[in-house]
């Protein structure tokens, strides 16, 4: 993802400073003796991989907006990243057993219409797209992660490493601002259209699979219940405002 991986970037995540219990505490081996956490760990795998495979396109198509051969490069180096990542979740799919394609089909449709209902029409709209959108997502997988298997978390948390787009959107999005103070509104009100989308998604996509939805309101592992959902939200609901402070523009 493309997230960034500073304290005051990412939501806070749920205290585990106990240590880790219930199948939080446990390896793939023994966790995955249940078939519904495995069913859940296998939509997880397969969504965060289309979500890789999507953001690779995503960027590849963005460095044709971009105004300098030296950005181009960057976003360049960033898809290279993104597609690194995919592939290390389809080798994991395929390390369990599992058909990558198969896995990953059911979210192909809830990824790529959120990206036709938020396709930048510039430049500054494509940055700020890839680092509001993208870190939405980062910040509900980091979450999910906490009640995962040590195996899977390791490597969702890998995954949602930064590829360096928060720092480079940042600086791009501030210098436009302060060149036009006008850009700010017209990117705040851009920004707040995809929290809206990207919440809706992450919503669609968790009530449309029964394995993801039982894990989050507590009937797989040691799931989320439904008042930790609520707060789920709301913790990335503020790190996304501190995000929009950090860009300059107004939540």
């Amino acid at each position: 993802m493309t997230s960034s991986d500073k304290p005051d970037n990412a939501a806070d995540t749920p205290d585990t400073s106990a240590g880790p219990t219930g199948v939080a505490a446990m390896d793939w081996a023994a966790a995955s003796a249940d078939p519904q956490y495995r069913a859940a760990v296998v939509d997880l795998l397969g969504a965060l991989a289309y979500g890789e495979l999507a953001a690779f396109e995503r960027l590849a198509e963005d460095a044709k907006l971009a105004p300098t051969l030296a950005d181009k490069a960057e976003l360049a180096k960033m898809a290279s990243a993104e597609f690194h990542h995919f592939e290390r979740l389809r080798d994991r799919l395929a390390g369990i057993g599992e058909e990558p394609t198969l896995a990953m089909e059911p979210f192909v449709a809830a990824y790529d219409g959120f990206h036709k209902q938020t396709a930048p029409s510039d430049w500054l709209e494509g940055l700020v797209k890839a680092y509001v959108g993208d870190s939405i997502a980062s910040d509900f997988y980091r979450e999910v992660a906490a009640r995962l298997d040590s195996d899977t978390r390791a490597l969702v948390l890998a995954v949602l490493d930064d590829t360096g787009h928060g720092g480079f959107a940042v600086e791009k999005v501030r210098a436009a601002i302060d060149a036009d103070p006008r850009v700010g509104g017209r990117l705040a009100l851009w920004a707040r259209r995809l929290m809206g989308e990207a919440l809706s998604q992450s919503q669609r996509v968790v009530a449309d699979r029964d394995a993801l939805s039982t894990m989050l309101v507590g009937g797989v592992a040691d799931g989320f219940d439904l008042a930790e959902v609520g707060r789920m939200f709301s913790r990335i609901t503020e790190a996304h405002t501190k995000r929009m402070a950090a860009l300059g523009l107004a939540a």
